[in-house]
């Protein structure tokens, strides 16, 4: 206990401190995020993944909380995708080389022994589905962050219930991890999470849920893995239908995820994120009680029917458009990038 309060804190400090530091270079290599108004260094990432990495192995090696064999190559296996991810925010690689790469390495974490060859197959499905949900929330300040954190830590929870003490600090060090990078992606944003943070969460985060889920059934399991990524989910169903019904390509981005739709509607930019962290929370602890048997496995029905009543209503909402990422300047002007250097010291 003493260990996870400890680590979790130095992952913080970690997190906030190499998301400073790391603001300059990203400024200096146009490693940025140019969807807002004011283009953002993408520092956030390589400051998550690089605290979540040096505190969970740290304590690996020096024997305080020792993960796993299995839980130690799902760490190894995030860091890959962390820097394909990061090779995707500095080339902008083609969408299906990240999708690739995250099945290879979903197929190469999952416990097969727990859950059997036709699960362990839907579970790696799975993961892939929900990192590239966490890299679709990774579109408004504070969103992907505040989302990841809550998930992660109500994973953690999980994991902790169940005796999974690698598993538990890990996903807690990944937290506050997040946590560290909020004080910079608050709006307005002074760094972005970019590929290499969000897909490096999703994938911590959804691989580590299949562990603490396996072999406990597939219809109770889908449920609870449902519950606790709620929010994410729901962005990815949302903007399926919406494409499919607009005949949009499914690969092209446009502002049509939730938090684009609930600005749309008149919601500040802080008030989404508190919006759909509060909904992240609420799933969470729907899944969190459902899987300690506190309640019945139906009360995930309630988050199912809170999330397909969000989507049907908002589905229909008009959205705006964008060109495709091919289509916008390569990189930033030297006038922005100035502009950024004085405002960001």
């Amino acid at each position: 206990m003493l260990y996870g309060i400890a680590a979790a804190t130095i992952a913080l400090l970690l997190s906030a401190v190499f998301a400073e530091l790391l603001r300059v270079p990203a400024l200096r290599l146009g490693i940025l995020d140019r969807r807002r108004r004011l283009a953002v260094p993408l520092s956030g990432g390589t400051a998550v993944v690089l605290a979540t990495g040096l505190v969970a192995g740290v304590g690996d090696r020096a024997g305080l909380a020792p993960l796993g064999t299995g839980i130690g190559r799902l760490l190894a296996a995030g860091a890959w995708i962390g820097v394909l991810g990061l090779a995707v925010d500095v080339w902008r690689l083609r969408w299906w080389i990240p999708l690739t790469g995250t099945t290879v390495a979903a197929a190469l974490v999952v416990p097969y022994a727990e859950t059997g060859t036709v699960q362990g197959v839907l579970a790696v499905g799975w993961i892939v589905a929900v990192t590239a949900a966490f890299r679709g929330l990774d579109h408004a300040d504070g969103l992907a962050g505040t989302v990841g954190a809550v998930t992660a830590f109500g994973v953690a929870v999980c994991a902790a219930v169940e005796l999974m003490e690698g598993i538990a600090v890990l996903l807690g060090v990944l937290a506050a991890g997040l946590a560290g990078f909020l004080l910079h992606n608050w709006h307005p944003a002074r760094a972005g999470l970019g590929a290499g943070g969000s897909l490096f969460a999703g994938f911590v985060v959804a691989s580590a849920a299949v562990f603490v889920r396996a072999g406990q059934g597939i219809g109770a399991g889908a449920g609870v893995l449902f519950a606790l990524t709620a929010v994410a989910c729901a962005d990815a169903v949302l903007v399926v239908l919406a494409r499919r019904l607009s005949r949009w390509p499914l690969t092209r981005g446009r502002p049509d995820h939730l938090g684009h739709r609930l600005r749309r509607l008149g919601l500040a930019p802080r008030a989404v994120t508190v919006l759909l962290g509060a909904g992240a929370l609420g799933g969470v602890l729907v899944g969190v009680a459902v899987h300690t048997g506190r309640v019945s496995g139906g009360a995930v029905l309630w988050v199912v029917a809170v999330a397909a009543v969000v989507v049907l209503a908002l589905v229909r909402l008009p959205v705006t458009p964008v060109f495709h990422p091919r289509q916008r300047t390569a990189e930033a002007s030297p006038q922005v990038i100035e502009r950024l250097r004085v405002r960001n010291g």
